[in-house]
């Protein structure tokens, strides 16, 4: 099978959608945290700032996993263009598994919002 540019570019609006998802999630942390600054630091904000915590780390990897997927999209497509297709493979393989680490990062972000809302419903009943 031939890798042509236009496969390392499909991903570029993927990788791009995500990275706006991304962005808009460590938004959303970013105005939870500033709100918390200002609350008593009871157990329940206690724990809720550990979970932000690690969700924030969480987001920053997926970003970074992310941007470098993007990046190896850029250095296949200009590996194909300058004529190195076993590069490309490689580089195209390399960008598929930043891509990977990306979302699975996103799923374990994911579990530990979930654990964010157990605090909630626990103080509720």
């Amino acid at each position: 099978m031939e890798l042509t540019l236009t496969t390392p570019a499909v991903l570029f609006s993927a990788i791009s959608l995500l990275l706006l998802a991304y962005t808009n999630r460590f938004l959303h942390l970013a105005n939870l945290i500033r709100q918390m600054h200002a609350q008593e630091l009871t157990p329940r904000v206690r724990a809720q700032i550990a979970n932000l915590r690690k969700r924030v780390s969480l987001i920053r990897y997926m970003q970074e996993a992310g941007v470098m997927s993007f990046l190896f999209c850029v250095f296949t497509m200009l590996a194909i263009y300058i004529g190195s297709p076993a590069i490309a493979w490689w580089l195209f393989g390399i960008s598929l598994m930043l891509l990977g680490i990306s979302l699975c990062l996103s799923v374990m972000e994911i579990r530990i919002s979930v654990k964010a809302l157990d605090i909630h419903l626990d103080e509720i009943g």
